[in-house]
């Protein structure tokens, strides 16, 4: 139903930037966001950033004011702009896509993408 591939990862100097990118397919109306999500060795996965169809954007506390979510949709692609980056960034980056919902808030993801490797040097 959902089809999901990042790219834009790689290696970068703490302080740079990199802009990742996920490519979106669906044949089915049950998601109505997209997500991006990172998980680093040892620790659990964190929803870092969330984009509605409506375009609202969400960040984790960890991220905002340093990562952007933005999306294409002539181009069918959502994208995770991150600026100011921190070793503490450095993870698997997952593209996510699911339902936030219009009651609490709450979003659950149901499709993941392969992943994309951020690393980040001190």
């Amino acid at each position: 139903q959902v089809q999901l591939v990042e790219s834009g990862g790689g290696l970068v100097q703490a302080g740079g930037s990199l802009r990742l990118s996920c490519v979106v397919s669906k044949s089915t109306n049950s998601i109505n966001a997209i997500g991006w999500s990172r998980q680093a060795p040892g620790k659990q996965r964190e929803l870092v950033a969330t984009i509605s169809s409506g375009g609202s954007t969400k960040y984790a506390d960890s991220v905002k004011g340093r990562f952007t979510i933005s999306r294409d949709d002539a181009k069918n692609t959502v994208y995770l702009q991150m600026n100011s980056l921190k070793p503490e960034d450095t993870a698997v980056y997952y593209c996510n896509a699911g339902w936030i919902s219009a009651m609490t808030g709450q979003y659950n993801n149901n499709y993941w993408g392969q992943g994309t490797q951020v690393t980040v040097s001190s």
